[in-house]
């Protein structure tokens, strides 16, 4: 049986990225993203929901991600869910289900990114997939039958899930 597993997010961040480097030399960054999304209740009441989602990043992304982001900058993401489980001190098991992140893009405008310290947007580009595109066709209900493991998708904005 064929499994997909692919996450696209666009949210702002709930706090400052941490960046560590391993022994190895590899770079790790994990932050959150609060993603919001607003829905129609049957008496017409607009009701805002909103999840927080743990990200982590590796390599140079992660690097590019705990130089030039910050607490509520907003970052458009691709990824893949992974399901961290261990053991509590007390023996209790726990899970954790989480987003890896494979591309990224900036959002805002450039005048937004150099408040923010950022130079230039063009930082991350060879590290991603034109995922913007991918969202702005979305959103305009067109079909994405052109790219790989994309199928053609309508947005409705009164289904209830």
């Amino acid at each position: 049986m064929a499994s997909f597993n692919k996450v696209i997010l666009m949210g702002n961040l709930t706090r400052d990225p941490e960046l560590r480097v391993t022994q190895q030399g590899m770079s790790i960054c994990k932050f959150a993203v609060a993603v919001s999304r607003q829905t129609k209740l049957v008496d017409g009441t607009m009701k805002e929901e909103t999840a927080f989602v743990d990200v982590d990043a590796f390599g140079k992304q992660a690097e590019v991600i705990g130089k030039y982001f910050i607490k509520g900058r907003p970052i458009l993401l691709e990824g893949r869910l992974r399901l961290d489980q261990w053991e509590s001190q007390s023996g209790e098991k726990r899970s954790k289900l989480g987003v890896v992140l494979e591309n990224f893009q900036f959002v805002g405008s450039r005048g937004d990114a150099e408040e923010g310290g950022v130079a230039s947007q063009n930082v991350a580009e060879s590290h991603q997939e034109p995922v913007e595109r991918l969202v702005e066709d979305l959103s305009q209900n067109k079909g994405v039958k052109d790219k790989p493991g994309y199928t053609n998708v309508q947005l409705d904005e009164d289904v209830p899930f």
